[in-house]
């Protein structure tokens, strides 16, 4: 029998236990995949893959001043000197730093088809094209060298690799990061270029800058597709964690299109114009498509996708007598044009996966460029140093120039030259090798004046060099200076909105249908998967609001009041009013109609862009109006009320109140107008009131409302004329007084006055009225009038979208025969267009 080996008394095999052996393995190539693939490094902000396509293409000189060359080629040197991974992978990483929907900052410059939003595939490596993006070369590269960032072998030792990449901007934070590692995941999003910039350099000046104060710096993530972020919330506990869930919404517009053979009949439509981060477009539109066939999202009839290279735009087609609003928040709850980024600020520190807020990412990147500078500053100030000491040899050669021949004239070689140079002139074998290689045409008179100005040139540079290394504050004052070139050359306009909300979310699964006769488990349709869905508590102290532009939506007292995202620069609140537990809003249009209102339609000043108001009514309705007049709940007691209606061309008519008992969802019609006649003003008016008529010419009419002046007509009457207007004249106000009253009145150039009601006469109707106002020029014009009654201020607004707020005191009382006083300083060819309520 043949005689067995002793292998395990050789000593050449170690006996392992199974589990320990599998636990080392295993956590060797979890690191071997954090450190080496997965993770960035939160110096450079870079996995390795890409940072060896970086390296390699500065090493082929693609620079952004070079032609395109192959991604092909590209790809080869990537794989053959440093990435010993898959073509595919290497190939997909480079198409992502080209594509500026993915990119914030995109990183390569691409020629060809790199894909597209709706997820359509790149064209193959053969046929694309890329090069260098200016901010990857001067904001990465321009410094590499072993003398500012450390080096490594490759994978067969061939040759060296940069470690970390010298970048000059916090790539981390500008372009975002994804990826998943063993047990762990990093998804970090990006953002703007000026806002990182300005954290920077609060940080620089301000190392105890509190959170709040550097959240307003960097207020949030901007993404290269845009839409809007609806909550901050999530990004302060993003920031401040390192981990946090950021709420986003596409952007979409309500806009009335032309549909029909030959596009004259409208309908409403919602546009949208950009989606959140990450969605692809084709199919987000085949599921709104497929949630409609399956009767899950009601009201669109049709869905097209009108995009082109000017921008994405999705026409979703309303059906009629269903409101935008409606489908509109139907989209946000069920399909991904509200959706959630879920941040996890995780890279590699010291090559240890850590999970770091905002504060720790921009202090770790300003630790790294600070060394980085150090490194290249001192590498320089070596080389000047070096440089100086051969300039100074040069120069002190040329100065002794007869001895300098007399020794190579009688030295029988080279080294016997350079020895006797170096004793007799007193120099250093390296300023002896220099004397020695100087051609004879240095020794010009011009070549000795250029050599003493590079001499004192070096020593100025030395002389800085030796400042900034030797004093922080001259170097953090350098790196300022280099970060605010890198924003003038780099920065551009934030994409995404920020919207400071207050959502109340409830995630809950979609609803399926109970099975009674058999108990079974049944498994989740991927359809039903599990989405936001908003809901907006109304309290009773909500109030109705409505702004100057018709805009129209609900708030929430002190809680929604700060989140609103109605409100602009120039839109201000006209109208409010508490809405209680009434279930109706009654609004009047220029058509000289009124329409019920669900108040339960109306949307909250947390769930969408701005609404006008004409868009919560039926489309018919919409057809004949452009504008709401009025909005008001009525009153539980209107018998004693008069309706009073002013139309554009100065027919005038009153009302009973009881009328509006008989409106019904259908609308009522008030008065009919003449054809090109359209309402203009609509108020109440009690007993022993008085109507007031202003025209842009200064004129004012007041009626008392009687039956004689101003009679009660039927909803079918026209109304009577009440005062003709002359050449280029207009009505400039109307509202109710009475006769102990004040009105303010204000011309367009900006000249206003108080007047006593009691002061003008009482007319008829017919009169031309009373001349109320004096201008100091023939271009000046009446801008309107308003009862100062229970007022403290009121609103002026101007042709520039200028919003003026003025106390009702600074107005002087007046009489009708005074030009009034200027009530501010307008700008050039400015002027006031109306006069508001101040709420």
């Amino acid at each position: 029998m043949a005689q067995q080996l002793n292998l395990l008394g050789s000593g050449q095999i170690i006996p392992t236990p199974l589990h320990q052996e599998m636990e080392r393995s295993y956590l060797e190539y979890a690191m071997s995949v954090i450190v080496g693939r997965a993770l960035p490094d939160v110096r450079d902000g870079l996995k390795p893959v890409h940072r060896r396509i970086l390296y390699a293409m500065y090493e082929l000189g693609l620079t952004p001043d070079r032609p395109f060359r192959k991604c092909a080629r590209v790809v080869g040197d990537v794989l053959g000197k440093y990435h010993p991974h898959g073509d595919q992978s290497v190939y997909d990483a480079l198409v992502r730093l080209v594509q500026s929907f993915s990119t914030r900052y995109p990183l390569l410059d691409g020629h060809g088809n790199f894909g597209s939003v709706d997820n359509d595939p790149p064209a193959a490596m053969r046929y694309t094209e890329t090069r260098l993006a200016p901010v990857a070369f001067e904001a990465m590269l321009t410094e590499i060298g072993e003398a500012t960032v450390n080096f490594s072998n490759n994978f067969d030792n061939s040759q060296t690799e940069p470690v970390v990449l010298p970048v000059q901007l916090p790539i981390l934070l500008l372009n975002g990061c994804s990826g998943i590692a063993v047990g762990m995941a990093t998804n970090i999003p990006p953002h703007n270029l000026g806002e990182i910039v300005d954290g920077l350099i609060a940080l620089i000046d301000r190392p105890t800058i509190t959170d709040e104060k550097l959240w307003e710096l960097i207020p949030g993530p901007d993404f290269p597709t845009g839409g809007e972020i609806v909550e901050v919330q999530g990004i302060q506990d993003a920031y401040r964690t390192g981990r946090g869930i950021i709420k986003m919404r596409g952007i979409a517009q309500i806009e009335k299109i032309a549909t029909g053979k030959k596009r004259r009949r409208e309908k409403k439509a919602l546009v949208i114009t950009e989606l959140p981060y990450q969605v692809n477009k084709a199919g987000w539109i085949e599921k709104v498509a497929d949630l409609v066939n399956q009767g899950r999202i009601e009201g669109i009839s049709d869905i097209r996708d009108e995009s082109d290279r000017s921008g994405m735009r999705v026409v979703i087609e309303i059906k009629k007598d269903i409101t935008a609003p409606k489908v509109l928040h139907q989209l946000y709850r069920q399909t991904a044009l509200q959706s959630n980024f879920g941040t996890i600020m995780l890279a590699l520190v010291d090559n240890k996966p850590i999970q770091l807020p905002l504060r720790s990412v921009l202090e770790e990147f300003l630790k790294f460029r600070e060394q980085t500078l150090r490194r290249q500053y001192g590498h320089e100030l070596e080389e000047a140093e070096q440089r100086l000491h051969l300039v100074e040899g040069l120069l002190l050669a040329l100065n002794q120039i007869d001895a300098v021949i007399e020794i190579l004239r009688h030295a029988p070689d080279g080294t016997t030259a350079k020895i006797r140079l170096q004793e007799e002139l007193d120099l250093s074998p390296t300023q002896g090798d220099s004397i020695l290689a100087m051609p004879m045409r240095r020794l010009t008179g011009l070549e000795k004046q250029k050599l003493e100005t590079e001499l004192e040139d070096l020593q100025e540079r030395i002389g800085n060099l030796n400042t900034v290394l030797g004093d922080r504050n001259e170097l953090m004052k350098s790196l300022k200076k280099e970060l605010r070139s890198l924003k003038r050359k780099f920065s551009d306009e934030r994409r995404t909105r920020i919207v400071n909300v207050a959502v109340n979310e409830e995630v809950k699964p979609a609803a399926t249908p109970k099975k009674t006769t058999e108990k079974k488990k049944t498994t989740k349709d991927p359809a039903l998967s599990v989405s936001p869905t908003l809901t907006f508590e109304r309290s009773v102290k909500a109030k109705l609001k409505v702004t100057n532009s018709g805009c129209i939506y609900w708030e929430n007292p002190t809680k929604d009041s700060e989140a609103s995202i109605f409100k602009q620069d120039e839109d201000f609140i006209l109208y409010e009013e508490p809405i209680g537990d009434r279930d109706k809003l009654i609004v009047v249009t220029d058509s000289g109609k009124i329409y019920p209102v669900p108040t339960g339609e109306i949307p909250s000043s947390l769930e969408t862009t701005e609404l006008p108001a004409v868009e919560l009514l039926s489309s018919a309705a919409q057809r004949d109006a452009k504008h709401t007049v009025a909005h008001f709940f009525l009153p539980e007691k209107h018998n004693n009320l008069d309706l009073v209606l002013l139309t554009e061309t100065g027919i005038i008519k009153r009302l009973d109140a009881s009328e509006l008992d008989a409106l019904g969802n259908r609308g009522l019609v008030l008065v009919k107008l003449k054809e090109k006649d359209i309402l203009k003003y609509f108020f109440f008016t009690e007993a022993e009131q008085e109507v007031v008529i202003a025209t842009t010419g200064g004129r004012i009419l007041r009626l008392p409302v009687d039956d004689v002046q101003i009679p009660i007509m039927g909803r079918n009457a026209q109304g009577n004329r009440v005062m003709r207007l002359r050449l280029k004249e207009s009505l400039a106000g109307s509202c109710a007084v009475r006769s102990n009253d004040q009105i303010a009145v204000i011309s367009q150039l900006g000249f206003g006055k108080r007047i006593q009601i009691n002061t003008l006469r009482l007319g008829n109707r017919g009169d031309i009225g009373t001349q109320a106002i004096q201008f100091t020029t023939k271009e000046d014009m009446l801008a309107g009038i308003i009862s100062t009654k229970g007022r403290k201020n009121i609103t002026l607004t101007t042709n520039i979208n200028r919003r003026l707020v003025l106390p009702v005191n600074s107005l002087k009382l007046a009489d009708k025969s005074s030009t009034g006083e200027k009530i501010g300083k307008l700008k050039a060819d400015e002027i006031i267009t109306g006069i508001y309520p101040y709420v």
